[in-house]
């Protein structure tokens, strides 16, 4: 009988320690992903659209813009190349991560300054929806964008 009880409590123990992450969990997780926007933002104000795009991709990020899609970090990459723009900004108005606290989204509005050929200035805005995935070494890094 001693056998029986044992081994229930450390089966019990075991379920126990393999309960999903607590409220507390979710809470960090989402800070950690509006930390990696708001650093992610501010490397495109300090260093422009290239260098910003490719930091923050994951190896296998897509992105997609004018209804095509930008496959990979190295598409990226060269799809970047010379755009060094600083007039992006953006904040996510709302943040979620899943129970494992592996895979995140952001959705929230952007606005993008330029100056056309003519010298006119123009202001795009829209929404943006970014997917971010956590990496072995625990940071964030967009997979969709």
């Amino acid at each position: 009988m001693k056998h029986i009880l044992f081994q229930s409590l450390l089966l019990l123990f075991t379920l126990g320690a393999c309960t999903p992450k607590t409220k507390d969990s979710t809470v960090q997780w989402k800070a950690e992903i509006l930390d990696a926007e708001t650093q992610f933002a501010a490397l495109v104000k300090e260093k422009g659209l290239h260098e910003a795009f490719v930091a923050f991709a994951d190896e296998d990020a897509v992105l997609m813009r004018n209804n095509a899609l930008i496959i990979g970090k190295k598409a990226i990459d060269e799809r970047y190349k010379g755009m060094n723009s600083k007039n992006l900004t953006w904040t996510p108005d709302f943040i979620d991560v899943s129970k494992s606290g592996d895979l995140g989204y952001t959705y929230g509005e952007y606005q993008f300054k330029y100056t056309d050929s003519t010298g006119i200035e123009h202001t795009d805005t829209g929404i943006f929806h970014s997917v971010w995935k956590r990496q072995k070494n625990g940071s964030w890094k967009y997979v969709w964008d």
